[in-house]
């Protein structure tokens, strides 16, 4: 799977050195001989607490995770990403800003002249939180970021519960990535049933209802939220590669068309070719 070979080419090259190339984690305020001294290891994953991820009275951001974020760099210059729709703001959020940055200054003269997209160099960070939205603008300067509040409630797709954003931004990303909305931040319930519950599972729908909207070779990456992945890929009706990561806990969806006509032909041979 193309997924599959990009990772292992980011493992050849190393996640040290990749990070030495793009040392993205300077703008994040992160010193990276402290980070690896305390966590054992630029790859070593910090088990959480049993409650953590559904504590709803939990108002900190978690830890920097560097290992994850890598990857998500990784993939916006690896793919030569022009526009991103992202869900839930935070240190992603810069980590795009500065991929982006960096594809820009590779690739705009070639995307403005031979490719069609309106939104290039983009990305679009979607949360429920005005206070988190506040917060990202003010710690990080993301020039490549537009910021979307909305408000999201518990609602159904084909009979089956889950939650929705009221308001989308009308962009047509070539990467998603999904992490949010936390379990907490829907309202409203359907039949008595809600996500606000410590033993409920985050369950977004909104991929499922703009599926058809999207290109072939569009890239999804879900951070976590294994029945949230399972519940996209049961219910997804077009042609997509799926592949789970379980030693990095993350899911990726890549739809596998073929083109819809010259120019999104033109843009996925532009994201699968390699730089000379």
């Amino acid at each position: 799977m193309y997924i599959t070979g990009m990772f292992k080419e980011l493992e050849r090259l190393g996640y040290g050195a990749y990070l030495e190339k793009y040392p993205f984690h300077r703008e994040l305020g992160i010193d990276l001989k402290v980070y690896i001294k305390e966590k054992g290891g630029l790859n070593k994953k910090r088990v959480k607490d049993k409650f953590e991820s559904v504590d709803m009275n939990n108002k900190l951001p978690y830890p920097a995770e560097l290992d994850d974020l890598i990857r998500l760099h990784f993939l916006v210059t690896s793919r030569k990403v022009t526009t991103i729709l992202e869900f839930g703001v935070g240190k992603s959020t810069k980590v795009f800003d500065h991929a982006l940055s960096i594809n820009k200054n590779k690739y705009k003269s070639y995307v403005t002249d031979n490719l069609r997209r309106s939104n290039k160099f983009e990305c679009h960070s979607v949360d429920t939180s005005r206070k988190w939205i506040k917060t990202t603008r003010e710690q990080f300067q993301t020039d490549h970021v537009k910021y979307h509040y909305t408000k999201c409630q518990v609602s159904t797709f084909n009979g089956r519960i889950c939650t929705m954003y009221k308001k989308l931004p009308n962009i047509c990303p070539d990467l998603i990535y999904l992490d949010a909305p936390d379990q907490y931040s829907p309202s409203g319930n359907v039949r008595g049933i809600s996500t606000r519950h410590p033993d409920r599972l985050p369950m977004a729908g909104d991929l499922l209802a703009i599926e058809h909207f999207l290109l072939p070779g569009t890239l999804i990456a879900v951070d976590g939220r294994t029945s949230n992945a399972r519940f996209l890929k049961a219910n997804f009706q077009r042609s997509w590669r799926y592949q789970y990561f379980k030693n990095f806990d993350q899911h990726f969806f890549e739809l596998d068309e073929s083109p819809l006509g010259v120019w999104n032909s033109r843009q996925m041979k532009f994201t699968a070719a390699k730089d000379k």
